[in-house]
């Protein structure tokens, strides 16, 4: 498993490195402009527009194969078992502790022994409105 990992992670910078190659070589649209009155066009390898197809159409590939890799990377690095469904699933609840009332409990500075706490369930906050709702009505 670590070697495929490892040939993966190499595949996907490899493909990287040729997108960010690839992508610097090819020229803008408006370097298409001084081609068709006739500056330079003739002397590139590909011809005057035969190198757009070839530079995209390799880029394309390149650019599915990177993202292809990232998907296999972020699926065989998650250590996780694969029969959890949700993020949440996992997260334990908790409700805070109200401490007693008492004398001891009004004085700043002191902790109240918490002896007849009673977990309290926290109501969710109250955000403000939005849209439509901001708006007065008569």
């Amino acid at each position: 498993m670590n070697v495929v990992l490892t040939i993966v992670l190499a595949v996907q910078m490899l493909s990287a490195l040729g997108m960010i190659g690839l992508i610097l070589v090819q020229h803008g649209k408006g370097a298409d402009m001084g081609a068709a009155f006739g500056s330079g066009g003739s002397g590139s390898l590909f011809g005057a527009s035969g190198s757009a197809n070839f530079l995209s159409r390799s880029t394309g590939i390149l650019a599915a194969l990177f993202f292809a890799c990232t998907l296999l990377l972020a699926y065989f690095g998650n250590p996780q078992s694969r029969a959890s469904s949700s993020v949440l699933e996992g997260v334990a609840v908790t409700a805070p502790v109200v401490p007693a009332s008492g004398p001891a409990a009004q004085i700043p500075g002191t902790t109240a022994p918490a002896v007849n706490s009673v977990p309290v369930p926290v109501a969710p906050p109250v955000l403000p409105a939005s849209g439509a709702a901001q708006i007065p009505t008569k």
